[in-house]
C-alpha cells in the first residue's frame, strides 16, 4: 500500500510560493533553503497542534492562541518545537486582526529550530494561500503527466530500434538524468547507458540492491554479511540498510526532512514503495504460502552520499534486474522507470527463454518447405488453439497485442489491420480478457491451424454480433455423424452450388443462420449495413429458390454450411 502518509499529489516548493506577488508572502526566519517543499497548507489556532499534523504542512495561523505574557516564558520555543517535531514544513504566521507585527520571540524561536517562518500580510486570506498551494500543484501534475507521456513514446521508439536493450536503457538515462544499468541474474552487469556514479560505493550499493528484488530460491535463509568498514552491517540478502528513520517504541512516525523536492507518483497508483530491509525470511513465510512461494518485491529504492537507487525486477522471470542511479529523484521518475521495465522484461525475455530462437528455427523451417505438424514441436505442443481478438474502444497497436500475447500465456502474435491473432497451446485455455472481444477456436492439430484460424473468426464475428466477451467455436457431434462423409459433402456441393461462387453470400448466409436470422447482429458481424444483409440473404434466397422463413430449409442449410467447413 502507498504511505498513507504522503498525499497523492506532487508537492510544491516554498520558494515558488514565495514569488507569487499576488500573495506578497515574505520570508522572515528560518533557513533560506530553495529546496523546502510543502505537501498542503493548513489552518490552526490550537495551543499544540502536534497530534493534528501529517507532515510537509505549510501550517497558517493568525496567533489567536497566544496569551498575552508568551514574549517573556517558553512558550513559542514549546510551540515551534512541536511543529518541527510533527514534520512541518513551515509557519505562516497572518498579520491583524490579533497581532500586527510577527512576534519577536516567535521570529527566534523558528531560526532556532530550523523552522521556515512565513509572514502573510493583512490583505491576504489563508485561503487564498490554499487555492495558491492547490494551483502550484496542479501545474506541477500537468507538467508531470506531460514528461511521462513524452518519455512513454520516447522508450517506446527505443524498443522498436535493431538493438533494443540499450536504445531503452540509453533512452531512459537521458529521460531521468543518471545512470541506467541492466544486470544478469549472476549479477552481472550486461549493459549500461549515461553518466556513470563516481565511485565504486555507489556502484555496490546498487549491485547490492538488485538482491532485494530478485527471486529469492527456496533454501537456507542466507547469514548476514558480516560488518563493513564503518560499523553498519548489511541485513541478509547484501541489501543496503533501510534510508528512512525508524520512530522509537511509542512514537509516531514521521516524515525525514528532505534536501529536494518530494517524490511523487501519478494519482491513483497503488505501486508500493518496498524498503530494501524489508523481506520476507525463509524461515517466516508468509501466511498460507509455503517459503519456496515467497516472492520478492516488485522495486526497491535506496539513498547513498546524495544519489537516489532504485532497482526493478524484470517481469520475464529469469532474474533480470534493472537498476538506476541518479543525482535526485524527480516527479513522475518511478512511472518513467516502470515502463521501461516492462519493455525490458519483453526484450530479455525473448532474449534469453530460448523460445525465440525455436520460434526462429519454426519460421525457417516452414519457408524451406517443412509441414506445420513437422515444425510444431519447436513451438511448444500438439495440439493449439487459434485466438482472435479485438480491443472493444479502439484498434489494436503493437504493444496491446503484445500485453494480450503476454496475457494469454503465448507470444505467438500475429497483429493484422484490426484484428489480433494469437496461436497458443491446447492446455492453455484462455479466459475473457478485460478490453477484448474474443473468438476460439477447436483445439486442432498442427495441419488443422488454417480451419482453426477461420473458426476462430467465426467465433469473434459472434461474440461482437452478440456483445460477448469470449465465444468458443462448438465442437459437439452433429447430423454429420451419422452419414457417410462422402455423401453428406457432396448434398452440400449440391445443395450450396447455386451461391458457392459468390464467397460474400455464402458467408452472409451462415452468419445469418448462425445469430438465428437477426439482421442487426449480422450487419454487425459483418461490419456492413443492414439493407446490405437483407440484399444478400434475398439473393441468396433466389439462387437457391427456397423459403428461407422455413426452419426446416434452415437446418438443411446449416448441415450444408457447417459440412462444407469441415
Amino acid at each position: 500500500m502507498p504511505d498513507p502518509m504522503v498525499p497523492p499529489t506532487p508537492p510544491v516548493l516554498l520558494s515558488a510560493l514565495l514569488a507569487r506577488e499576488d500573495l506578497a508572502l515574505r520570508r522572515i526566519a528560518g533557513p533560506a533553503d530553495p529546496d523546502v517543499v510543502i505537501h498542503w497548507a493548513h489552518t490552526s489556532e490550537m495551543a499544540d497542534p502536534y497530534p493534528y499534523l501529517l507532515g510537509g504542512e505549510l501550517l497558517l495561523t493568525a496567533g489567536v492562541h497566544i496569551p498575552e505574557p508568551a514574549g517573556s516564558g517558553t512558550y513559542f520555543d514549546d510551540y515551534v518545537s512541536r511543529i518541527a517535531a510533527a514534520g512541518g514544513a513551515a509557519l505562516g504566521f497572518g498579520l491583524a486582526p490579533v497581532h500586527d507585527s510577527v512576534p519577536q520571540a516567535l521570529i527566534a524561536a523558528c531560526n532556532a529550530h530550523g523552522l521556515p517562518l512565513v509572514e502573510v500580510p493583512p490583505q491576504t486570506t489563508f485561503s487564498g494561500v490554499a487555492r495558491a498551494v492547490w494551483q502550484l500543484m496542479a501545474e506541477a501534475r500537468l507538467s508531470e503527466l506531460r514528461r511521462v507521456a513524452a518519455a512513454q513514446q520516447s522508450l517506446a521508439a527505443a524498443a522498436s530500434r535493431p538493438d533494443p536493450v540499450p536504445s531503452v536503457l540509453r533512452r531512459l538515462a537521458q529521460r531521468v538524468g543518471g545512470w541506467t544499468v541492466l544486470y544478469g541474474p549472476e549479477d552481472t552487469e550486461i549493459a549500461s547507458a549515461g553518466r556513470e556514479p563516481k565511485g565504486d560505493g555507489v556502484r555496490r550499493a546498487l549491485a547490492e540492491l538488485t538482491r532485494v528484488v530478485r527471486p529469492v530460491p527456496a533454501g537456507p535463509r542466507p547469514q548476514a554479511a558480516p560488518p563493513r568498514p564503518g560499523g553498519t552491517a548489511l541485513p541478509p540478502g547484501g541489501a543496503p540498510p533501510p534510508d528512512d528513520a525508524t520512530p522509537r517504541p511509542g512514537e509516531r512516525a514521521r516524515p525525514r526532512p528532505q534536501a529536494g523536492p518530494r517524490p511523487a507518483e501519478p494519482s491513483g497508483s497503488s505501486h508500493p514503495q518496498p524498503h530494501p530491509g524489508r523481506t520476507t525470511s525463509d524461515d517466516q513465510p508468509a501466511a498460507g504460502r509455503p517459503a519456496s512461494a515467497i516472492t520478492s518485491p516488485a522495486s526497491a529504492t535506496h539513498t547513498l552520499a546524495g544519489t537516489h537507487l532504485a532497482a526493478y525486477a524484470l517481469g520475464a522471470g529469469h532474474g533480470f534486474v534493472l537498476g538506476i542511479a541518479t543525482p535526485r529523484r524527480e516527479p513522475g521518475d518511478h512511472t518513467i522507470a516502470s515502463v521501461a521495465a516492462v519493455l525490458l522484461s519483453l526484450l530479455t525475455g525473448e532474449h534469453q527463454s530460448g523460445t525465440g530462437a525455436a520460434r526462429s528455427s519454426a519460421l525457417v523451417r516452414l519457408l524451406l518447405g517443412a509441414s506445420p505438424e513437422a515444425v510444431a514441436p519447436l513451438l511448444g505442443g500438439e495440439r493449439w488453439l487459434v485466438v482472435h481478438a479485438r480491443p472493444v474502444a479502439q484498434a489494436p497497436d503493437a504493444v496491446a497485442a503484445s500485453a494480450l500475447g503476454a496475457a494469454l500465456g503465448s507470444p505467438l502474435v500475429d497483429l493484422a489491420r484490426d484484428v489480433v491473432r494469437v496461436l497458443l497451446p491446447a492446455e492453455r485455455e484462455p479466459d475473457p480478457q478485460p478490453g477484448w472481444t474474443l473468438g476460439v477456436s477447436a483445439a486442432v492439430a498442427p495441419q488443422e491451424w488454417p480451419t482453426a484460424d477461420a473458426q476462430a473468426a467465426r467465433a469473434l464475428a459472434r461474440a461482437h454480433a452478440t456483445r460477448a466477451a469470449l465465444v468458443r467455436h462448438g465442437v459437439r457431434p452433429g447430423l454429420a455423424a451419422l452419414l457417410p462423409r462422402d455423401e453428406a459433402e457432396a448434398h452440400a456441393r449440391t445443395l450450396l452450388a447455386p451461391i458457392a461462387a459468390a464467397p460474400a453470400l455464402t458467408e452472409t448466409l451462415r452468419t445469418w443462420l448462425s445469430l438465428h436470422g437477426s439482421w442487426e447482429g449480422t450487419a454487425v458481424a459483418l461490419a456492413v449495413h443492414r439493407n446490405t444483409v437483407r440484399q444478400r440473404i434475398a439473393r441468396c434466397a433466389t439462387l437457391l429458390g427456397t423459403d428461407l422463413d422455413d426452419p426446416d430449409v434452415r437446418m438443411e442449410l446449416w448441415f450444408a454450411l457447417r459440412q462444407r467447413e469441415q
